[in-house]
């Protein structure tokens, strides 16, 4: 299922991470793992985040997609999204 990703980042820890290095390897690492579709990063609400859409085969991978961003001090959200051909079918099911 296709995913969309918001991790927000603690701006104290996430500072940490920037001065000692890691963060950069961070999210080289996180996205090595996702191979996400689409990957942007934002300043949001004064905070470092991270949005990323990829496909979640299975919802027991949720605790090792999540937990990486946890470590870095982030808060997290998930939820389902659709791209156009997505709706477009989904849609077209409902006037069968």
């Amino acid at each position: 299922m296709r995913m969309l990703l918001t991790a927000k980042m603690d701006t104290e820890k996430a500072n940490q991470l920037v001065t000692d290095g890691t963060l950069g390897k961070t999210l080289e690492g996180i996205i090595e793992e996702l191979k996400p579709e689409a990957a942007y990063f934002t300043a949001w609400e004064g905070e470092r985040t991270a949005l990323m859409v990829f496909d979640l085969p299975d919802s027991n991978r949720i605790p090792s997609v999540a937990e990486p961003f946890f470590q870095a001090g982030a808060s997290v959200s998930l939820r389902p999204v659709m791209n156009p051909d997505d709706l477009k079918t989904g849609l077209e099911s409902l006037g069968r």
